[in-house]
């Protein structure tokens, strides 16, 4: 039975919900809408803005990978506090962060549309910067969506990057110290797994984020999102399963991975692609020091990780009772 949302909600909640819905609209579609419209202008007598947009494109094609273009005004906008509030969403310092120092933060989990790591590294509206002070965050996205124009200066704006080797040894290496670069691990394949109650993370075969730590001598620092998982359900997909099969290979074939969610709409709670109304709460962890080695062994590489799958334990465990996960439930790694 379809359960409505009544139509006494405060003006507060509304702009909230109006906040979450249009970042989810740029998440699903803005970017195919980019490139809608930039093929259309072409056929139309504006096609001039387009053919300048082109050359605009070409001539900062390599811009993505060499740390973006943040937007601070962008960052800071009210939209995103709104958002932040709907879930809410917050960000929790365990430790301080040096800003003579680089550091990977290797942020866990994905979910389904990483909602937490966007909200705390993209904008303002958890208070990163009065937190870190002198810390200037990167988040690692796929490459994928950085090819549709226009889409890509937007993401640029709130500090996404391209995740490759050229992107991270920017960061780390070319623009001096204070940068923290964010890396989902567990990546879009992890999202197939997002759904309330999953503390499984894809981490176990996962070491380039170690090997470049090592490389570049960056301190790792392990993030954790308590309630990231709990957003949407999904349909089941159990390892093994038909659907999980296909969206395996889809996820190869595409580089993006196809979870089959659902969650809430606009005026009713019982189905839709909105999120649940769930909080989420990002612990930033102790930062792993790491001696820099230009061309690490697999051993050295195999030795951080370990070390680091112990602190990420480690700190899921020190902090799960107070954000309702059972005592006897621990993360597990594959």
């Amino acid at each position: 039975m379809v359960k409505f949302a009544p139509l006494s909600v405060p003006w507060e909640r509304r702009l909230q919900t109006l906040a979450v819905l249009q970042w989810v609209f740029s998440f699903l579609v803005l970017g195919q809408l980019c490139i809608a419209v930039f093929i259309g202008l072409l056929f139309t007598r504006f096609w001039l803005f387009s053919v300048l947009y082109a050359t605009w494109w070409y001539l900062d094609r390599d811009k993505p990978s060499k740390g973006g273009r943040r937007f601070q005004a962008l960052r800071r906008c009210v939209t995103w506090k709104y958002m932040r509030d709907y879930f809410p969403v917050s960000l929790v310092k365990t430790a301080e962060l040096d800003p003579s120092r680089n550091y990977i933060a290797a942020i866990h989990p994905h979910g389904v549309l990483a909602t937490g790591s966007f909200l705390n590294m993209c904008t303002e509206s958890t208070g990163f910067s009065k937190l870190f002070p002198g810390i200037c965050p990167h988040l690692m996205m796929l490459n994928l969506w950085f090819r549709a124009p226009i889409f890509r200066d937007y993401l640029m704006s709130g500090g996404l990057v391209t995740s490759d080797k050229e992107s991270a040894d920017y960061i780390l290496n070319r623009k001096g110290s204070g940068n923290l670069l964010g890396i989902i691990i567990g990546g879009a394949r992890e999202a197939l797994d997002a759904r309330p109650g999953a503390y499984t993370l894809l981490l176990r075969n996962r070491k380039g984020f170690a090997k470049l730590a090592l490389m570049h001598g960056a301190a790792l620092v392990p993030v954790f999102s308590f309630g990231e998982n709990d957003l949407y359900d999904q349909i089941e997909n159990h390892p093994g399963s038909w659907l999980r099969s296909i969206q395996n290979r889809l996820q190869q074939i595409m580089g993006i991975s196809l979870p089959l969610f659902h969650g809430r709409g606009i005026f009713q709670y019982s189905f839709g692609l909105l999120p649940h109304r769930r909080p989420i709460t990002t612990v930033v962890g102790k930062p792993i020091e790491v001696k820099q080695v230009r061309q690490p062994s697999q051993e050295q590489v195999d030795k951080l990780h370990q070390h680091y799958l112990n602190e990420l334990y480690n700190l899921f465990e020190a902090h799960k009772h107070k954000y309702n996960v059972p005592a006897d439930q621990h993360l597990k790694f594959y």
